[in-house]
């Protein structure tokens, strides 16, 4: 940086954005001229454009150009005033580029000292060899601007005013610093983005103030998003290095570069958090986690406040993120570099040290921190020399608890931590030492000093050798040791040098902990680096930090230049275009100043070698030898001990003094050995990297007599170790892909969104953006692919001029319109154009769109004129057409009628001809068939006589076969036995000899001496330890006495405390007590039922009087209906007072859908939980069994399953038991939280209560409904009575037939009759005959309809009384009757009982013996239940008791007032868990309460249905009157709606029916839910035979089948949408076969007749419940995969109305911006994809209401991702995007009534969405504009309507920007507005689901099992 711009202060220039610009010359022009030896060699502009300069014509107005501008930077040379011209880069236009006629404008600038450049504008024409230029600025004042006769450059011209505000500075048409300092302070200041790019470049200037631009849903924004189609944005930079790693799989970096204060530890903090959300861990846990816990310890030991920065990063650090092949965080490692250690012992004024000081000063009152005797930062050395220990806004304890928090995260315990606080509270006292003088080169410490007897216990170290070696040093000759003494300021120095060793050690080693925690075991497979590091410093005094710093961001900046100009070369050779080499300026002679041979640090690790060397000394060897050799080496004029560097950012002057203190890095090494003899740990930890190093240093010099000289020679010095370090980052870096982010300072003062020109000028030519803008410049910065040129400039081109080929069109464009062939070059797939030549083709199309308007008017004015006329001719030719008309219809009539006859002529040949080919082919065909029909049989007969003796011989050859080796078998077989037979008597004999002879018994007995000896001294051995043994005995029985006496002590206080105990349990109410309470209860509500009975006798009484009362009041009916009229009269009036409670009803609503939403949630994350846990568990398993050897692991996934499920229905027994479990694993809670939790609870109760209550007004409104429905059932009792009447006629007319045979059979047998019998063949004999035949026949008829009608009656009466207690014994199956089994029957049966009456009574006393079994059995099971209950409570019981044992065999340890508050705090604890159970157990008796008043009021209702149906049916049968005879035929059989399947089949069940099942064939193929159908009828048979534990194992395993499916196959749609329809539809069947009366009001009778009868499944329908809300959020998000990558490319990006408006330059960042056509993503495909979706739901049986609300959801998805990205991508916000915008939620909104879907809401959801684009498009520039735009952006937030507005970019001419003044306006008007100030809208927001019961009209019976399920195990009832 040149002086005169540090000079200058910082302004603001509000009108810079509409001018050109000019700054002061530099002091040296051969100076600028080296630095950019290529300016001014290249022309700029061309003869057209210096045609279009002309005066009066406009260059940046809006559909127009304003005046022409340039820019010129002056300078005034240190010796004179005189002015001269400099250009620093970019288009440095001629004389020849200006007009030379009289009528032109141009813009230019003069010298100013504060705002670098300023804007001016030409006023009077210039001709070439004009010596000056007649200028106006801003304020009106005009000056005459020198040319430079030598080199004649001009300013640099402004590009026009639709590029200013890229971006990217890349697409800028003139590229210069002035463009660049220009087109920035748009963007910071009026637009508020503080992110920029310039080419590979990501600019950051730090706003000083919180954005709201790094929240999650900007994180999913950007992720997956290419880096050119958002705006600049440091998550876009991460998200590139992310990709790239992930295709290339190549390692990253980001370089994040700046100065203290410009924001790079944010920037470089937020990448990491960045790559730590997009990325999952790979199987360990929380590592993202760990790895962003390592930034607030770094933090806290790194960071430090200085004058420019708060929080400034005192180190430089790079930390390599590791990720697996899956692209997953697996660890991380950080490096660090040159820590600034002296901030330890030294700061300046207005400066603090290393936060970790602040932050225990500011925790020392807590317990654990009081032994290292601590107070305020004011009481310490280290931690007062700035005077400034308090940060704004900063609370240091809070930072405390964080970087603890931190540190336990990453896995360093609290012991650990501890140690580490004592060591730096041991470095605060040692600050504190005072060294006083004893004589001039003597000094002391006082025995008494107190810091440092802290200092000492805190590090175990001695006290007297510490004080002793703080004050003395040891000097070692080739002979002798000497210790001597020395002065005071020696050894202060020594005491500060030691203080900051040890904290480098500690940081050093807290960054070994950090890098062993973020470690990972797996392999490695890429990185992405981050790299924080100093940007360039210069300060007043510069030393040996300084000089540091900057060599190494000379290293980072030739890194830099030479990637930069690599990608430029890269570009060009890639699109083959011819170009000459770019020049860039290389910083390589400054590098080797300092790093070369006999540079400045090798010159510096020669004098800290040499024995007397000082600063002095090195500063002469340095000016002489590197002053005269190196021009980047300098002299100053007034100073010996100080040195010049010319770096590439400035130069800068370095003090000499303490460069080679702080390169040598010394310490007095036996301070080091009284360190190392601590007893603390950790310190003996920190050194043991010293005692490697010494140790190696020594073993090759162990021989050698001087070993002090050869350690000191071998330690590497400071400058080594960081040249070292930082040539191994800069391998590193080489070795991966770079990304830059370089930060900007915008000012001094820390003020937000103001920006200082001289400052960024500075840290732009610091960081390098300038000289890429340089490179960018000299070569092509303008490129556009054919495509996007041809969109933008189609206006210049005729229609003839468009070929076919793209790129030869836009070639004969440009041949056409630039003439110099050397302003542009035509690559592969892009037009590059030099600087100015945009501007100069914006000019063009500008003209020929104002000739386009021109046009326009005159043809509308010609259509004006030419309406009459046409109006005219059109009424004379609708006159003639008429007439023509009318003749030739006369003609086509009669050639009609022509072409009539010919055609039934035609069609009468063709019959008679085609009716005898047929005949003729008939024939022929017959005779073919017999033909081929003999010669078929005749071949089969043969085939079938050879198959046959094939097969014969076939087992005749198998015959033969094995007798022969049977045969050969047993031959084999005996000649084995024979040969072994003999092989055994040979061995047997052998053995036999063997045993005979002596010497195997000597071998037997030798050895038995020996042993028998050592047998008796081990006996003796033994009797000797028997003895110690009892001595030992008796010594522990007395020692045992001892302790029983004293335990027996102990016994006694204990009881005394158990006694205390149990008397304080017993004020509260025992369970027994409860127990016998609810056995109350229980007892009353039995007699309640007693009373019940009674009460029915007395129904019975009052059914005569019920039946008078009904006589009347059907006389009542019309009297009724009056009074209804008159009710709906008043009805009428009352809808008024219902319109006030509908607010009321829409907040219940509201609330409601608040708290399902909520509920929802909780049960999403219940469900994630779960599922977690069931995958860590089969994780676990999986483990176990591969461990185990020998172990088979099965396929029991549902058993498993079903299990995990039944543990999370809820019941109460699991969470009595669970509690006792939490209070174990949790012994240490929270009292304040329990409070809270405790009053939360009561707020909690008092809702439910109030939703109880709502609960029983609407189960009264349901009753009300129910009355309606009883009525139905009325009539179908009628038809009962009706039946049992016809019943009682037909017996008694059986009983009469009987009797008359009698009498006639008597009549006929009677001999001693008055009358002879008529004889036989007589017609009185045949008469009679024929009327016994036909009797017999009638009586057989009529039996057989009195059996059906009396089997119909018992079916009936089941029916009516199932779900009465009456009904729950009779279960007749009529298929088991024996009128309907006659074969099976038995004979005297049949004779005893003729009607089957017989058989009934005894089915009726089997069913009542099984009833009675049952209520043993229950009675059974409710005893073993409370018998574990009670032993439940004994063991909690007894819990307690050994907790209060606890508790008080503790508390007599404790202190009085300790005692008192951990009594009550227990004793609060326990009473709080004592309430919650007894609310548990109150709600559970609610429960209980509230079900037995249901069945109550439902018995009640069935008893009296029952009293009146019997009364009826008595006083039925007392009726005489004649009734007409009903003729019954027998019924076929008839499907119950029930499949049958045996215990154990349920796997095999779900398996076929839910786990293989393919879902699209049967959506297409079968019913709708038809699996649901399926499970629900075998369901019903396991009702059906009352079997609870077949009924709870189907369910359960259906329930964890579906689970597991949604699991497997979650992602895949079809499937998803399959099982949410089928669980749905299993649900609705639960409900609507339960019998409840809400849910039965839309069933037929039949459906009534197969509802449940002996279990209520309830619960299962909420879980089923649970289970479809869990689907159906599943179901959203396979729908937001599926159009995610949709949405953007369609309502955004994709232009329908193509070439109306064109489009912009995209710049560097975005490759390429235009698809083929055929790839092109527009609103029809994102229809598509809705449709096919919509169908695919509506095919598998959704219900509607749920698929409109999967709609809503979709449709809120959209808007959400639209508007989101619309906020983030600045080249979106135009007018023309808004009617793009507008058209397409157009065609959605059309698409949703074409589907029948408006009224879901769905609409509604897209209204942020046109209210935006409405935003957009609205005019934008008076107060009432404003107020219009706040009363129509409803459904936007502030945040939203002020980003919009501020993001608003012209794309045509025509438009303007809107102006901050308006944007204020909107502000003022919306401040009242009480909203949330969140930018963005969450995607994640997922709307409650309702699922409404929705009947099937499907009936059970008729549902059909297809084969293809592979179901026939199961059989129909």
């Amino acid at each position: 940086m040149s002086e005169e711009v540090e000079d200058t202060r910082t302004s603001e220039d509000q009108q810079e954005m509409e001018d050109k610009v000019i700054s002061p010359e530099k002091a040296e022009e051969a100076k600028l001229k080296a630095r950019y030896p290529n300016l001014g060699a290249k022309p700029g502009g061309s003869d057209l454009l210096r045609k279009r300069l002309q005066k009066g014509q406009k260059y940046f107005d809006s559909g127009d150009y304003n005046m022409a501008k340039a820019k010129i930077k002056n300078k005034q040379l240190p010796s004179a005033p005189t002015e001269k011209t400099e250009i620093t880069g970019g288009h440095i236009p001629t004389p020849q580029d200006l007009p030379q006629r009289k009528t032109s404008i141009v813009a230019s600038k003069l010298a100013d000292a504060a705002e670098v450049w300023k804007s001016a504008e030409l006023v009077r024409d210039y001709t070439p060899g004009d010596p000056t230029l007649s200028l106006q600025l801003e304020d009106g004042t005009e000056v005459e601007y020198k040319i430079d006769p030598k080199t004649n450059n001009l300013p640099p011209l402004r590009n026009p005013n639709i590029l200013v505000g890229e971006n990217d500075l890349t697409t800028l048409s003139y590229l210069h610093e002035p463009a660049v300092l220009h087109n920035l302070k748009v963007r910071f200041i009026d637009s508020k983005l503080i992110y920029t790019y310039c080419g590979i470049v990501l600019v950051a200037i730090n706003p000083y103030e919180s954005l709201p631009i790094y929240e999650a849903d900007i994180i999913n924004a950007y992720s997956g998003q290419n880096m050119g189609d958002m705006d600049p944005h440091i998550f876009a930079v991460a998200e590139e290095a992310y990709k790239q790693m992930a295709s290339d799989g190549r390692s990253q970096s980001i370089i994040v570069s700046g100065e203290s204060g410009a924001g790079k530890t944010v920037s470089a903090k937020y990448a990491m958090r960045y790559f730590a959300t997009v990325s999952c861990s790979s199987g360990e846990a929380s590592v993202e986690d760990r790895v962003l816990a390592s930034s607030p310890i770094m933090e806290a030991l790194g960071n430090a406040k200085t004058t420019r920065n708060d929080n400034s990063s005192r180190f430089g650090k790079y930390i390599e993120i590791g990720f697996d092949k899956k692209h997953c965080i697996i660890g991380a490692n950080m490096r660090t570099y040159l820590l600034e250690k002296s901030r330890v012992v030294f700061q300046a004024h207005g400066e603090r040290n290393y936060h970790i000081f602040y932050q225990l000063c500011a925790s020392s009152h807590l317990p654990e921190f009081k032994a290292l005797k601590l107070g305020c930062t004011d009481d310490f050395h280290c931690t007062n020399q700035g005077q400034s220990p308090v940060i704004d806004g900063v609370d240091d304890a809070k930072e405390m608890c964080n970087t603890r928090r931190a540190f336990s995260q990453l896995g360093i315990c609290e012991s650990d931590q501890m140690e580490i606080y004592q060591i730096m509270a041991a470095i605060l006292h040692l600050s504190n030492v005072e060294i006083k003088d004893q004589r001039a080169d003597r000094s002391n410490i006082l025995p008494d000093n107190v810091h440092l007897v802290v200092f000492c216990e805190l590090t175990g170290v001695p006290c007297e050798e510490m004080a002793h070696w703080l004050c003395h040093r040891k000097l070692k000759t080739t002979t002798e040791t000497y210790v001597k003494p020395i002065p005071k300021i020696n050894a202060i120095n020594g005491r500060d040098a030691l203080a900051k060793h040890i904290y480098a050690k500690l940081f050093s080693w807290i960054v070994g902990n950090i890098n062993y925690a973020l470690k990972s075991a797996a392999k490695q497979h890429s990185f992405i680096g981050v790299l924080d590091i100093y940007g360039f410093e210069t300060f007043d005094v510069n030393s040996f930090e300084q000089f540091c710093i900057n060599y190494a961001n000379e290293k980072l900046q030739q890194q830099f230049n030479l990637h930069v100009f690599k990608l430029e070369q890269e570009e060009y050779l890639k699109e083959e275009i011819s170009w000459t080499l770019i020049d860039f300026s290389d910083n390589q002679p400054c590098i080797n100043l300092i790093e070369a041979k006999l540079g400045i640090l090798d010159l510096l690790d020669e004098e800290c070698k040499m024995p007397k060397g000082c600063d002095d000394t090195w500063a002469q060897k340095m000016y002489n030898t590197l002053l005269k050799q190196n021009v980047h080496f300098d002299k100053p004029r007034l100073s010996n001990r100080a040195f010049i560097i010319h770096h590439f950012a400035d130069k800068v002057e370095y003090q000499c003094e303490g460069f080679l203190e702080k390169n040598k890095d010394t310490v007095n090494e036996e301070q080091i050995n009284v360190l190392k003899n601590s007893k603390f740990d950790l310190l003996l930890k920190l050194f043991e990297d010293d005692e490697k190093a010494t140790s190696s240093t020594n073993k090759p010099t162990g021989n050698i007599g001087r070993a002090g000289p050869s350690r000191r020679d071998n330690k590497k010095t400071v400058g080594l170790q960081f040249r070292q370090s930082l040539q191994m980052l800069m391998e590193t870096l080489n070795a991966t892909t770079p990304h830059y982010v370089r930060c900007l300072k915008p000012n001094d003062h820390k003020a937000p969104f103001t920006l200082d020109p001289v400052r960024a000028v500075q840290q732009l030519r610091a960081c390098g953006v300038l000289e890429t803008i340089r490179i960018s410049a000299a070569g092509f910065p303008s490129r556009w692919t054919y495509q996007e040129f041809f969109s933008r400039y189609r206006v210049l081109m005729k229609q003839k001029d468009v070929l076919r080929d793209r790129k030869q069109t836009c070639k004969n464009l440009l041949e056409k319109l630039v003439k110099e062939q050397d302003k542009y070059q035509f690559g592969k797939n892009k037009i590059f154009f030099r600087a100015g030549q945009v501007a100069y083709l914006e000019k063009l199309r500008s003209d020929k769109l104002r000739m386009a308007c021109v046009s326009m008017q005159k043809t509308i004015r010609c259509w004006l004129g030419r309406k009459k006329y046409l109006r005219m001719r059109e009424s004379a030719i609708t006159i003639q057409r008429h007439v023509r008309g009318h003749q030739a219809r006369c003609y086509v009539k009669g050639l009609r009628r022509t072409g009539a006859a010919v055609v039934i002529q035609k069609n009468v040949r063709m019959w008679v001809n085609r009716r005898r080919y047929q005949q003729q082919r008939s024939a022929a065909i017959t005779i073919q068939c017999f033909l081929r029909a003999y010669m078929a049989r005749k071949q089969y007969y043969k085939l079938m006589f050879e198959q046959k003796a094939v097969v014969i011989q076939k087992w005749v050859k198998g015959w033969l076969s094995r007798l022969r080796y049977k045969r050969t078998m047993a031959a084999i077989v005996l000649l084995q036995s024979c040969v072994r037979r003999m092989q055994a008597k040979k061995a047997l004999k052998k053995l036999k000899v063997e045993a005979r002879s002596v010497e195997h018994f000597k071998k037997l007995n030798f050895g038995m001496e020996n042993k028998i000896m050592q047998l008796q001294h081990k006996i003796n051995d033994q009797q000797k330890e028997n003895k110690e043994l009892r001595e030992r005995l008796s010594a522990v029985e007395k020692t045992q006495t001892m302790e029983r006496e004293r335990q027996s002590r102990e016994t006694e206080s204990l009881r005394r405390s158990e006694q205390e105990a149990r008397a304080k349990a017993q004020t509260l109410p025992s369970l027994l007590e409860q127990l016998s309470f609810l056995q109350h209860e229980l007892e009353n509500t039995r007699r309640e039922k007693d009373d019940l009975e009674e009460q029915t006798k007395f129904y019975k009484e009052q059914t005569q009087q019920m039946v008078e009362e009904l006589n009347m009041k059907n006389s009542l009916l019309s009297s009724e209906k009056e009074e209804m009229n008159t009710l709906i009269i008043e009805q009428a009036q009352k809808l008024t007072e219902i319109k006030t409670n509908v607010e009321n009803t829409k907040q219940v609503e509201k609330d409601l859908t608040d708290e399902r939403s909520r509920y929802q949630g909780l049960l999403s994350e219940h469900l994630h939980l779960e599922e977690r846990h069931r995958d860590l568990k089969e994780k676990m398993d999986l483990s176990i069994s591969s461990s185990k050897s020998g172990h088979k692991r099965t396929d029991s996934n549902y058993s498993s399953n079903s299990s995990e499920f039944s543990q999370s229905l809820g019941s109460t027994e699991g969470e009595d038991s669970s509690i006792p479990t939490e209070d174990e694993a949790q012994p240490t809670v929270d009292l304040p939280v329990l409070l809270k939790l405790q009053r939360r609870v009561n707020e909690l109760e008092q809702e439910k209560q109030s939703l109880w209550q709502k609960l029983d007004t609407r189960e009264e409104a349901q009753q009300e409904k129910a009355k309606e429905v009883e009525e139905q059932k009325t009539v179908g009792r009628a038809e009962l009575d009706l039946e049992t009447l016809k019943r009682q006629e037909f017996e008694s007319e059986n009983r009469k037939l009987k009797q008359d045979l009698n009498e006639l059979r008597k009549s006929l047998t009677n001999e001693s009759s008055e009358l002879a019998p008529p004889a036989p063949g007589t017609l009185p004999y045949d008469v009679l005959l024929e009327q016994l035949t036909s009797s017999n026949d009638e009586l057989e008829m009529r039996k057989e309809e009195v059996l059906l009608l009396r089997s119909h009656m018992v079916r009936q009466e089941a029916l009516k009384h199932k779900d009465s207690p009456l009904g729950e014994s009779v279960k007749l199956d009529l298929r088991e009757m024996p009128s309907f089994q006659d074969g099976d029957r038995p004979l005297d049966i049949y004779t005893l009982n003729e009607d089957g009456e017989l058989w009934l009574a005894y089915e009726g006393l089997k069913e009542t013996n099984r009833f009675l079994e049952g209520q043993m059995q229950e009675q059974e099971r409710v005893h073993s239940e409370r018998c574990g209950k009670l032993l439940q409570e004994v063991d909690k019981l007894k819990v307690e008791k050994e907790q209060q044992q606890k508790l008080l065999a503790q508390s007599l340890l404790l202190p009085e007032d300790a005692r008192i508050e951990a009594s009550l705090q227990h004793e609060i604890l326990r009473l709080t868990n004592d309430n919650l159970e007894l609310r548990d157990q109150q709600e559970k008796q609610d429960k209980t309460i509230r079900k037995l008043k249901k069945q109550l009021k439902f018995f009640m209702k069935k008893v009296g249905e029952f009293e009146a149906s019997t009364q009826q049916m008595n006083s039925a049968s007392t009726m005489n009157a004649p009734i007409r005879a009903i003729n019954i035929t027998r019924k076929e059989k008839e499907y119950k709606g029930m499949l049958e399947y045996k215990e154990g089949d349920e796997n095999r069940l779900l398996k076929n029916l839910v786990v293989d099942l393919k879902p699209r064939g049967v959506a297409v193929s079968f019913l709708p839910g038809l699996p649901a159908y399926i499970v629900f009828m075998c369901v019903r048979y396991a009702d059906h035979v009352n079997n609870d534990r077949r009924v709870s194992n189907l369910l359960n395993s259906t329930i964890s089948s579906i689970k597991g499916v949604i699991k497997r196959r979650g992602s895949d749609f079809e499937v998803v949408s399959f099982w949410l329809a089928n669980t749905c539809r299993l649900m609705h069947c639960l409900k609507q076969y339960s019998g409840d009366e809400v849910f039965i009001t839309q069933n037929t009778a039949k459906q009534n007749e197969h509802c449940l009868s002996n279990f209520e499944l309830s619960e299962y329908q909420q879980v089923f419940s649970d289970l479809a809300i869990q689907i159906y959020c599943q179901l959203i998000k396979c729908m937001e995969n599926i159009m995610q990558p949709l949405i953007v490319a369609s309502m955004l990006e994709h232009e329908t109305i193509q070439g109306v408006l064109g489009s912009k330059p995209t710049g560097l960042r975005k490759r390429s911006t235009s698809l083929p056509e055929e790839e092109a993503v527009t609103v029809e495909v994102l229809l598509q994809r809705l449709g096919l979706l919509h169908t695919t739901m509506s095919q598998h049986g959704m219900d509607a209401e749920l698929i409109k609300q999967v709609v809503r959801q979709q449709f809120y998805i959209i808007c959400a991702v639209t508007l989101n990205h619309l906020l983030l991508r600045k080249d979106m916000c135009s007018w023309s995007k808004g009617l793009q915008i507008r058209y397409n939620v157009w065609q959605l909104e059309e698409w949703l009534t074409e589907r029948e879907l408006a009224d879901c809401g769905a609409k509604e959801t897209l209204e942020p969405l046109v209210q935006a684009a409405q935003l957009l498009q609205i005019k934008k520039k008076t107060e009432a504009d404003a107020q219009a735009i706040c009363n129509m952006c409803t459904a936007l937030t502030t945040a939203q309507i002020i980003k919009v507005l501020t993001l608003y970019t012209p794309v045509i001419e025509f438009e303007e920007r809107v102006s901050t003044t308006f944007i204020a306006m909107i502000k003022n008007i919306l401040k009242d507005r009480g909203e949330s100030s969140t930018l963005m809208m969450d995607g994640k927001k997922m709307f409650s689901v309702t699922l409404p019961f929705t009947p099937s009209s499907v009936a059970l019976e008729t549902v059909q099992i297809p084969l293809s399920l592979n179901l026939s195990f199961l059989t129909r009832i």
